[in-house]
């Protein structure tokens, strides 16, 4: 991409060419690398780079020079999918898919090492499981987030798994790398993931992918419940009104949002 394609030379625009650009790589690029790509002089890249370092849109990675999305355009980017999620067609089809099951359904992407929920409709119970979207909590024991974790490529889950700790939440939660990627093979197989208790005691979950046009699983749908309410023979069941509503989710994405929540081709 050339910085006349990303929208104009205008001085203006130019450092939204490089939020842009860092925002839709899948690897942290370097000053010279954005330079290249967007056809501007090294001094100016390394000018625009900076100020969007000190006003926190980029950072560095650890122990590189190479730069990723910073808190803050983390926050942006969330904001603007948040959005998105919320609208007509995309919280109908959680609502209904919540009314017919009759618990929690969630609708959630990866940012980072985290899963993070975009939408959630709470079953009307007086217990329930309050998160806000916007809530971030770990991949390795969550069903959304193992089911990131297993279609991503094997170095990048690798590299995700040595980064973030894996604690142990419950007596459930699996944190033997072995044992995961067992879990992960199964995941790929049955094109879904559950969450027996590994995140929450007495919660489980079962996650299906929300898949891109390009194959890729670009965000999760998921039931939760209290195993009070719900034994996991019961969630999985559910997998096929999962799989339907997630299809119907994935009708409503567009070309124009799927760099914001692209997901690894299986």
């Amino acid at each position: 991409m050339r910085l006349d394609d990303a929208g104009g030379s205008s001085s203006t625009l130019k450092p939204f060419a490089f939020l842009e650009a860092i925002a839709q790589a899948e690897r942290a690029l370097s000053v010279s690398e954005l330079s290249g790509l967007l056809n501007v002089p090294q001094p100016t890249a390394h000018r625009i780079v900076h100020m969007l370092e000190s006003d926190g849109f980029l950072e560095r990675e650890p122990g590189s020079r190479r730069y990723v999305p910073g808190a803050r355009l983390v926050r942006l980017g969330f904001g603007v999918v948040s959005v998105s999620a919320r609208t007509a067609p995309r919280r109908a089809i959680l609502e209904a898919l919540s009314k017919e099951i009759g618990e929690t359904c969630n609708f959630g992407i990866r940012v980072g090492n985290h899963l993070m929920y975009l939408d959630r409709v709470e079953a009307a119970w007086p217990f329930g499981l309050r998160f806000e979207p916007g809530s971030r909590v770990p991949l390795h024991c969550t069903s959304m987030g193992k089911l990131f974790l297993s279609f991503m490529s094997p170095i990048q889950r690798q590299r995700l798994l040595k980064i973030a700790p894996l604690h142990h939440y419950t007596e459930h939660t699996i944190t033997d790398p072995t044992q995961l990627e067992d879990e992960f093979e199964r995941i790929r197989a049955l094109d879904y993931s559950t969450d027996d208790q590994e995140f929450l005691a007495g919660v489980v979950c079962v996650a299906v992918p929300v898949r891109a046009q390009n194959g890729g699983v670009a965000a999760g749908l998921a039931v939760s419940a209290p195993l009070a309410r719900m034994s996991m023979k019961r969630a999985i069941q559910c997998v096929p009104l999962l799989r339907a509503a997630a299809e119907r989710m994935a009708d409503t994405f567009d070309r124009a949002s799927e760099p914001l929540i692209r997901g690894e081709k299986k």
